[in-house]
């Protein structure tokens, strides 16, 4: 027997040794699930906290990056206004010098018609002559500077048409560059020529799998036999065999080409069917969908106000969600092995529990059935007593009787039975009067 106060009155009492078990069980009980509950919440909130300042540190790399090559476009494209007012001016120049040195050989030209008139009409023949000469002379210069103004606006109109060719492919490489700097920022270098997205994803994971993850299991689902299957699996445990983390991944393409656009919000709820189905803790899109999207462009987004544990993310963030995922289990790892060791042991106590549970039922039956046969043989016993009890009344009555017919008998005389009755007194002194004739 225990004794007890009670905390609230302080009177004390007496409970037996099963009483002051359950007791103590009750109370070992609450104390555990107490403890592993706030346990699993600090586990989670770490998980959590880990989670998030992975997601922050990576979109802040993002937004830095997507800065830098908005810094560079905006480089190029003042380059490339620069080279166009550079050109502007290179060819204003060439036009107003060529326009220069042409209104010079006009004026010359104008000059030397003038020349040749005063000398006709002022000079005798041979001054006429000379003039003539002179005129013939400055012709020849004139034609000259002509065929040089032409060959001048000849090499200037190639100038310009080489410098124009030479700005054209300049511009043209620019465009090239913007277009692929703006595909870069859609899309982020993720090379998909020649290739699907799954085989993309499957090939970018074989190719880290021995350094990274070498005791990751990374397949198809090929699992069909619920209706659906997503399309990869990724698992990794300890040496223990406790699972570290678990990801369910489905992969969306789509060409440019395609009527119907999709949405990533569209697969979802499939995502989360498949994950449930497959026991898998984090589930992930990887998606091309929606290309223009700034959300999903911009890095990993949480979607886990829609459903539990699960991001989209864009295929050069495929690696990275792994990485972070699995490094933020490996942090609560502690914990999941604490929690395992604990459910061992709880286990093993409850088995013990179960035995005893088990004991003392096996016990309290055969002790029932005990109890019953010992009480029907009381009865039985109490049936013979009440037996014989009536058996030993009916002897002692019995006896009563004889004793009292003893006593009349004894009390029986031939005086009594022949009262009342001549012919027997008679008889009986007849019967007495042949004793006293006796010869004897």
């Amino acid at each position: 027997m225990h004794e007890i106060i009670c905390p609230h009155c302080g009177k004390a009492f007496k409970i037996d040794e099963a009483g002051y078990a359950d007791i103590l069980k009750q109370v070992r009980d609450h104390d555990f699930d107490q403890q592993l509950h706030e346990r699993l919440e600090l586990a989670e909130q770490d998980k959590q906290k880990a989670v998030e300042l992975a997601t922050i540190k990576i979109t802040s790399k993002l937004e830095m990056t997507s800065v830098e090559k908005d810094a560079e476009i905006k480089a190029l494209k003042a380059k490339l206004d620069a080279g166009a007012v550079a050109q502007k001016l290179a060819v204003k120049e060439a036009q107003s010098a060529l326009e220069k040195e042409r209104d010079t050989l006009a004026n010359d030209l104008k000059q030397a018609t003038r020349d040749q008139k005063t000398a006709a009409e002022l000079a005798d023949a041979k001054l006429a002559n000379e003039l003539l000469k002179a005129a013939t002379t400055k012709d020849t210069e004139v034609q000259s500077l002509k065929s040089g103004l032409e060959r001048a606006q000849l090499e200037k109109e190639l100038a310009e048409k080489s410098l124009k060719d030479k700005y054209e492919t300049q511009i043209k490489d620019r465009e090239n560059e913007i277009e692929r700097l703006r595909e870069m920022k859609a899309r982020l270098s993720t090379k998909m020529v020649g290739e699907t997205l799954e085989q993309h994803c499957e090939t970018e994971f074989n190719r880290i799998r021995a350094t990274a993850f070498p005791r990751a299991y990374f397949e198809k689902d090929n699992d069909a036999r619920t209706g659906s299957k997503g399309d990869y699996v990724f698992r990794e445990s300890v040496d223990a065999g406790t699972e570290v983390v678990s990801v369910m991944f489905e992969m969306k393409n789509e060409s440019d080409e395609t009527a119907t656009k999709k949405k990533n919000e569209d697969f979802l709820k499939e995502l989360d069917k498949d994950r449930t189905e497959k026991s898998c803790e984090y589930a992930v899109l990887v998606s091309l969908l929606e290309p223009d999207s700034e959300l999903y462009n911009s890095g990993i987004v949480d979607v886990s106000h829609r459903y539990p544990k699960m991001y989209v993310v864009r295929p050069q963030f495929f690696i990275p969600i792994i990485t972070l995922l699995r490094n933020a289990a490996q942090n609560s790892l502690e914990y999941k092995t604490e929690l395992a060791l604990m459910k061992s042991q709880n286990t093993d106590v409850t088995n013990f529990e179960k035995d005893l549970d088990a004991f003392k039922a096996g016990f309290a039956r055969n002790y029932e059935l005990a109890s019953r046969k010992f009480k029907k043989a009381i009865d039985e016993i109490d049936k013979t007593i009440d037996h014989l009890q009536k058996t030993k009344e009916a002897l002692l009555g019995s006896e009563n009787n004889l004793r009292l017919a003893n006593n009349k008998a004894d009390d029986l005389t031939v005086k009594k039975l022949t009262r009342g009755n001549p012919t027997m007194a008679t008889k009986f002194a007849e019967l007495e009067n042949d004793d006293d004739i006796d010869p004897d």
